[in-house]
């Protein structure tokens, strides 16, 4: 299965704990808000996509979900566990405006019960590669600026580049690519190492 992610292109504030945000949104401090906003805001987005929402309808739930994060935060007893906590959010949020929108469409019971049946909470092993795709995403962001922009451009820009492209934007040689990516890739498999990713 291949993980289809997007981390996030600014660093600001990606390398702020989750304990600085949790307890920095629930102050009301704008600049843990945009961190918070900076560091997740692909991991919520991609629950309404697994889900198979539209594109509109997923930026809803993403509104929604933000606005459930805003006062449902100082519950969150323990910050570590904020990507979770999110995933499991964003996945109740779905789950019941999936739910919402089916009541208008029939009262049928055996159907109703059908369209239930399907749109339970996501399934454990969707849920895994969200974290997975967060932790990834953290990750990547977490890379010195060369190795974050080059990683960036070669793995997640939607176009391929070629090296030469890619050098020219980074200032380095296109013989030298190969080499730096190796080594990129290798600080980013031991980060990944170091994060437990599995």
């Amino acid at each position: 299965m291949t993980l289809k992610i997007k981390p996030p292109k600014l660093k600001t504030h990606t390398s702020w704990a989750n304990k600085r945000l949790v307890h920095g949104c629930i102050g009301g401090d704008e600049a843990a808000w945009d961190a918070f906003l900076n560091k997740y805001k692909n991991l919520i987005y991609s629950i309404p996509v697994k889900y198979g929402f539209s594109p509109d309808d997923a930026s809803d739930i993403f509104q929604a979900v933000c606005m459930d994060v805003l006062t449902e935060l100082p519950k969150l007893r323990e910050p570590d566990a904020l990507p979770k906590w999110l995933i499991q959010l964003t996945s109740h949020r779905c789950f019941h405006w999936k739910r919402d929108q089916q009541r208008y469409v029939s009262s049928d019971s055996e159907q109703t019960a059908e369209i239930a049946d399907e749109q339970s909470p996501l399934k454990d092993e969707l849920l895994v590669e969200a974290e997975k795709e967060q932790v990834l995403r953290e990750a990547v962001a977490s890379l010195p600026d060369r190795c974050h922009q080059l990683v960036q451009m070669l793995f997640f820009d939607s176009t391929s580049r070629p090296y030469a492209e890619v050098a020219r934007s980074l200032g380095l040689a296109t013989g030298s690519i190969g080499f730096i990516r190796q080594r990129c890739l290798e600080k980013l498999r031991r980060k990944l190492v170091d994060m437990r990713f599995q």
